[in-house]
């Protein structure tokens, strides 16, 4: 749920940088984590790509689900180098299959709250599970300081550890090589850069500062997401976010 927001476009050197004030804070059912892993060099990943871009108007985002899009880079050799793609977003996809909530690692390949999702191909949201109690997440973001409190149902058993991630919106590429050779290809909820940090904790509230990442990228519209995990486990306990600029 946005509280407030404030927003004052600036620029900073190397990076498209927003001087933001805003709060989100989730509800104690956890928020759903929708991670899409994909590729511009995919021949098969569009439909999925548009699937997740029609989610921008779908009722409960934010509150009650929120999607990310990693673009995955083990498919560049094969003839386009996707601009948005990360090893790093690889291996957090290989990371699940190595935690078993994947039996492969493949594209378009979905996960709901770290576990593998296939109810895209009916295109059918009503399929996804509803959360369980967790906690309530908050994330306030000023300038380029972000700092989040989370307050769960139970004490965890592990550290834990805070994701900040700034998402891009309505973008386009014009693919010039491989799979998809000559189609434009639309992309929203991009993740652009991820920020991580551990968490302190104090009577059961856990917390943390850390600082947007940057990216290259500028795009016309964005949001930001935290999302908390275990440190030994990259399964989402909770997220929450939402737009920085206007939709």
């Amino acid at each position: 749920m946005q509280i407030r927001c404030l927003i004052a476009l600036t620029l900073l050197a190397s990076a498209p940088s927003i001087a933001y004030s805003v709060n989100f804070r989730s509800a104690s059912i956890q928020t759903g984590l929708l991670e899409l892993y994909t590729s511009e060099g995919c021949s098969s990943c569009p439909p999925a790509d548009r699937f997740v871009s029609q989610l921008k108007d779908a009722e409960g985002l934010w509150s009650e689900f929120i999607p990310l899009s990693f673009h995955v880079d083990y498919w560049d050799y094969i003839g386009w180098k996707d601009r948005f793609a990360s090893a790093d977003f690889s291996n957090r996809q290989r990371r699940y299959a190595r935690e078993q909530s994947l039996k492969t690692v493949y594209t378009p390949g979905f996960l709901y709250n770290g576990q593998e999702w296939r109810g895209w191909f009916s295109r059918r949201l009503a399929s996804l599970p509803r959360g369980d109690e967790s906690g309530v997440l908050e994330l306030s973001v000023i300038d380029e300081l972000a700092t989040v409190k989370f307050s769960p149902v139970h004490l965890a058993s592990d550290n834990l550890r805070v994701n900040v991630a700034i998402l891009g919106f309505d973008l386009k590429t014009e693919v010039k090589a491989g799979e998809n050779r000559g189609r434009e290809l639309p992309h929203d909820f991009i993740v652009l850069g991820v920020a991580s940090n551990n968490m302190t904790v104090n009577e059961n509230i856990y917390q943390s500062k850390i600082k947007l990442p940057q990216t290259s990228v500028s795009a016309p519209r964005y949001a930001v997401v935290s999302w908390v995990s275990s440190d030994k486990k990259i399964s989402p306990l909770q997220a929450t976010g939402g737009w920085l600029s206007k939709p």
